[in-house]
């Protein structure tokens, strides 16, 4: 059967942009198709123009920060920014992304397709375009439909005084008071920015502690640094059970267990960053036998898509909608793993290896395991596990940056030394976890990492004086 094209990519974010030029390397005949704006959550509404928010206001704070410039021998006069210049700053990056990432697809020759595209059984799509809808087929089929921000139930948004991380990117106010409803990457990336740039915060989080998502001594480490110090009052243990918009925002917080109400919050704005959601219904999945996993599109290692836990022939899904790590480079990676088993070289993805930080000022970022996760693995398959700890304090570059406070950490087998997991909070430390992710995905072991030659003097050497403190002890 002649089929109108090898690959159709469903979804143009960074998961199905890589997996458009993976496709292209392969030598298949490959279109992607689009409902709204070419990028992606990531390229329009998530890491880009975050990254940018985060960049201007970091400066602001460090600007500010009189002690520490004067430890340096600096002295500066009073610090001015421009809100909506910060803005349009994040807003043309954002266009400049979206723009090379559409250049790149039309250079290899990737058609693109604007429209929503709904599966109709096998190897075939039916795609909804304002001139009406056609119906394409293709040897292999790769949904990646991303991801929304959750609102929970009895939080109403307006997009100006109560928003997701969507409203809140275009940084269209500054409100003196803003609460943030959660404490993950969005929640703490955005109490950078807001406390940075002047505003009051208050931090709601339903789990008893902070961060929930961290290894216990990064969070509690992130909590003094990144939390005490600002301008930022926390509530842990409440849920956000009503959200009123208006002048004031009303927040009616309940207690997590009892479910009593605690308090009644009234605040300038809040930030809804309660986690994402997959935007994977109305894509008709029925109509191959695919029934989602608490909205999730279930899938193998190697990215097929699952019927009864079966492989659905020709039929692949990447990205947050698989509810695996909801992370762009995740989904780029499994774009690529799809890829390669859809051209007969077999692979599978090593979620593991795959490292995640949060861009505050200092950065967070892990690999891997937590020691909680790790030492259940160990109980489970019968292995002691160990932890080393280095210091920030203790780095020559981060001491000439005046930058010392942070840790890196390394859980790690006692009996192999085979690293199960890093941690890191300070300066760089986005940068700093990919030695520690290549070290994991090579299943090495703390032993032979310890024979690493690292430059001196870099922050690099943190993790060269912790694979060496372990191997010691290993």
């Amino acid at each position: 059967m002649a089929y109108d094209y090898d690959l159709v990519i469903v979804g143009a974010g960074v998961g199905g942009h890589g997996a458009a030029l993976h496709a292209v390397d392969c030598g298949l005949k490959t279109a992607i198709i689009e409902a709204a704006d070419m990028g992606g959550t990531c390229v329009n509404r998530g890491c880009i123009p975050s990254k940018a928010l985060l960049a201007a206001s970091g400066r602001v704070r460090e600007l500010q920060n009189a002690h520490h410039l004067k430890s340096l021998g600096i002295e500066v006069g009073g610090v001015a920014f421009d809100r909506a210049a910060i803005a349009n700053h994040a807003q043309a990056i954002v266009t400049k992304q979206r723009e090379g990432l559409i250049g790149s697809m039309k250079r290899l020759g990737v058609e693109i397709i604007h429209g929503r595209a709904r599966v109709a059984g096998s190897q075939k799509l039916i795609i909804s375009t304002p001139e009406g809808e056609k119906t394409i087929t293709a040897e292999d089929i790769i949904l990646a439909p991303g991801s929304i921000p959750f609102v929970p139930p009895g939080v109403q948004t307006d997009g100006k005084t109560v928003f997701t991380s969507d409203d809140a990117i275009k940084l269209e106010s500054l409100p003196p008071w803003v609460a943030i409803v959660g404490s993950g990457y969005i929640g703490l990336e955005f109490s950078d920015v807001y406390t940075a740039l002047g505003c009051e915060v208050t931090m709601i989080e339903g789990l008893d502690q902070l961060m929930p998502g961290f290894d216990p001594d990064i969070a509690k480490l992130a909590q003094r640094i990144l939390i005490t110090p600002r301008d930022i009052e926390t509530k842990v243990g409440v849920f956000a059970a009503k959200v009123t918009p208006g002048s004031p925002v009303t927040i009616e917080l309940i207690d997590a267990k009892t479910k009593e109400l605690v308090e009644v919050l009234e605040v300038d704005a809040c930030l809804v960053a309660a986690g994402r959601v997959p935007f994977a219904k109305e894509l008709g999945l029925e109509t191959v036998n695919v029934e989602l996993d608490r909205g999730f599109i279930p899938v193998n290692d190697q990215m097929q898509v699952l019927s009864e836990g079966q492989p659905v022939p020709h039929l692949w899904a990447i990205g947050d909608a698989t509810g695996k790590m909801m992370l762009a480079h995740a989904a780029s990676a499994q774009g690529v793993i799809a890829i390669e088993n859809m051209c007969g070289r077999k692979r599978e993805i090593d979620y593991r290896s795959i490292p995640a930080a949060a861009f505050t000022h200092p950065e967070i970022s892990f690999v891997g395991m937590t020691e909680p996760q790790a030492k259940e693995l160990g109980k489970k398959e019968g292995f002691e596990v160990a932890v080393v700890r280095t210091y920030f304090k203790g780095n020559a570059k981060a001491l000439a940056e005046a930058e010392s406070e942070g840790i890196a950490k390394i859980v790690y087998r006692k009996d192999t030394g085979e690293v199960l997991g890093t941690h890191i909070i300070g300066m760089h430390a986005a940068d700093l976890i990919q030695e520690a992710a290549n070290a994991i995905a090579k299943r090495e072991s703390v032993r032979s990492l310890a024979f690493l030659v690292h430059t001196h003097p870099t922050l690099s050497e943190i993790l060269d004086e912790a694979y060496k403190r372990a191997a010691v002890h290993s």
